[in-house]
């Protein structure tokens, strides 16, 4: 079994989904010739050919419009956002078109697209390469938003979007696209949808973190076993996998929530209100929430704004601290 990084994944996945279904075409700006800026689909213009692995002009509107178009007449798009922060010119086709089609034809029409995009900071790429947007399209009903924090779901997830009539918001942690490395099956095997991972089982506390900030976490409960911290991967962001955080926080009575976005009216909010809703006779602390500040991503500062290790590792102790 090879050990991949999460690009030679996505790349596999890629190239399985378009090997088995002609439909599947892979969009975006320079998908083609180059490979991708983060080298994602390098390779598979030599395999499928222009018709199927097209370069489109730098207009982000038109990649996402023409994409719907596709879907509409029977093919299965793949496009990519080269950067997630340059999302936003194309935020009117995503929300008021790509997410109701479904809904406004009455069911006639499926919206089979899948929209790859990397996210978060971490490399140096300051406020206009380093934004987490997530929090944007979980409030938009229709959309599935999926981020993984490894090669194995990187590859089985995008298999199970493509494979589906939803729309999907595919997000890719940039910031671990070559550090997180697994064992990761050769040919197809899926992920479902909706389902986190606990990836570490403790009773001491809940800890829920996704993407790039789930290395982080794991990193701080590992350094702190006297917390008996469980470590939960949310893996898909919408639809939520609730009830396998409820049964935690049910457990432990205490949850922490990491999330590299900013903290006012991020997903780690929502996460926490519904967790209230349903664990308020089960908890002994206040839920914790352990985000990004509500700054533009900075350049030079980078360290300061996500909420690495270090940082987790303090509001742990804190809310293993905390009496009533």
């Amino acid at each position: 079994m090879p050990a991949w990084n999460i690009i030679q994944a996505v790349n596999d996945a890629l190239r399985i989904e378009m090997r088995r279904d002609p439909r599947v075409v892979v969009m975006g700006e320079d998908v083609g010739r180059f490979g991708g800026v983060f080298r994602a689909t390098v390779g598979l213009i030599e395999e499928f050919g222009p018709d199927r692995v097209i370069d489109t002009p730098l207009a982000e509107s038109g990649i996402i419009g023409a994409a719907i178009g596709m879907a509409m007449y029977g093919l299965r798009p793949v496009p990519e956002i080269q950067f997630s922060d340059f999302i936003f010119p194309a935020f009117d086709q995503i929300v008021n078109e790509l997410a109701k089609l479904r809904y406004r034809s009455g069911g006639q029409y499926a919206a089979p697209v899948v929209i790859r995009t990397p996210v978060g900071g971490g490399i140096k790429g300051g406020h206009y390469h380093s934004q987490s947007p997530e929090a944007l399209f979980i409030h938009t009903p229709g959309l599935q938003i999926i981020h993984p924090s490894n090669p194995f779901d990187a590859k089985g997830l995008l298999i199970s979007a493509i494979r589906q009539d939803d729309p999907v918001i595919f997000m890719e942690p940039k910031r671990v696209y070559r550090a997180a490395r697994g064992e990761v099956p050769e040919g197809e095997y899926t992920v479902p949808i909706g389902q986190a991972n606990v990836a570490r089982e403790g009773r001491g506390m809940t800890v829920i973190a996704w993407g790039a900030m789930f290395h982080e976490a794991l990193q701080a409960v590992e350094q702190a076993e006297d917390l008996d911290a469980e470590l939960i991967d949310l893996r898909t962001l919408w639809p939520l996998d609730i009830e396998t955080l409820v049964r935690s926080v049910r457990k432990t009575g205490r949850c922490a929530i990491v999330q590299e976005a900013p903290r006012t009216c991020g997903f780690a909010a929502e996460i926490s209100a519904l967790i209230q809703e349903r664990c308020f006779t089960s908890l002994e602390a206040p839920i914790a929430r352990i985000t990004g500040w509500d700054t533009p991503f900075p350049y030079t500062l980078e360290s300061e704004y996500l909420p690495l290790a270090p940082r987790i590792l303090g509001a742990l102790r804190e809310l293993k601290a905390y009496e009533a």
